[in-house]
């Protein structure tokens, strides 16, 4: 059986844009988006969304379709996801799925714990606990409650939803995580990574801010700040919305800013390579970032597992 689905994931800057459009021309397709900043209107700049000129090279879905007050969870983008991938395969085109979430990705390829939904109770409980008896208390709880998932969290916030999962469920979430099962059947797509040298990537994200800001980053973010909206939505916490906003408010000067945002974009490439490099090993690696050696290096992928 031959693919009707490419995933094409990267960090930030990678050059994901571009091949996916060179994917879709290949493959018949049509794109879908798989960042999680790239699905809320008005940060089109600031998330390096495709321009309106590459969304008419290929069909595009799930870009700027959500308002930024919302929040997208995995499971919503999975359920918007699966809808799509279903409406563009049953016209008989492939999907070039392309994005920087690796969380997104995982849930399509692996599943999602049934998790139960938190009540503001229970959550308000987990968190007093971590504020009153620290990072101590707070682990102590989750190891009582689910050791092997405890072991492995590194964070307060991981730790605060084991808890929160137990007190809610009455079940580990690690046990819970046993009952996932795939939302799309492994035959049906192949992965990709691109994953340049870290240096090349971070003299290419630091340019790249540089033309953000010029092309209307600023901009996009006064037009956020002008709605007043809760600093804890996802995206008013995208890579480049706080150091924008501190900026507007009048506590730092622009270029400081900039900087900033720099900082906090190479940050989030790290991120993101080590969460490619632990969460999808095996997945064909395009380890250039220049142009011309990216189409080569896909076209090698796209000629074996999709006969393109």
């Amino acid at each position: 059986m031959t693919p009707d689905i490419l995933l094409l994931a990267g960090p930030t800057a990678a050059g994901k844009t571009a091949l996916s459009l060179h994917a879709a021309d290949v493959l018949d397709g049509e794109i879908v988006n798989a960042d999680s900043m790239q699905v809320y209107a008005g940060l089109e700049v600031i998330a390096a969304a495709p321009s309106a000129a590459e969304r008419q090279s290929a069909p595009h879905h799930l870009f700027a379709v959500l308002d930024p007050s919302e929040r997208c969870s995995a499971g919503r983008w999975s359920r918007m996801a699966l809808d799509a991938i279903e409406d563009i395969t049953a016209r008989g085109k492939t999907v070039v799925l392309v994005g920087g979430t690796g969380l997104y990705f995982k849930a399509l390829t692996e599943g999602l714990a049934p998790a139960p939904d938190i009540s503001p109770a229970i959550a308000a409980d987990v968190a007093a606990l971590y504020e009153e008896g620290g990072l101590e208390a707070l682990r102590a709880e989750a190891a009582a409650a689910d050791p092997q998932a405890a072991d492995k969290a590194l964070d307060p916030q991981r730790l605060q939803r084991i808890v929160a999962v137990k007190r809610a469920s009455g079940r580990a979430l690690s046990a819970l995580h046993e009952d996932t099962r795939p939302l799309i059947e492994p035959s049906r797509w192949r992965g990709v990574v691109i994953q340049p040298p870290r240096p090349l990537l971070y003299q290419r994200i630091e340019a790249r801010f540089e033309t953000m800001v010029a092309a209307g980053a600023l901009d996009e973010a006064r037009a956020i700040a002008a709605r007043a909206l809760d600093p804890a939505l996802p995206a008013m916490k995208a890579v480049g919305v706080p150091p924008l906003l501190a900026h507007l408010r009048g506590e730092i000067a622009l270029e400081a800013a900039i900087d900033t945002a720099k900082r906090d974009s190479r940050r989030y490439a790290k991120r993101q390579y080590t969460w490619f490099s632990n969460q999808h090993p095996g997945w064909p690696r395009i380890e250039s970032l220049d142009p011309e050696a990216q189409r080569a290096e896909l076209a090698r992928l796209l000629e074996t597992e999709f006969g393109a």
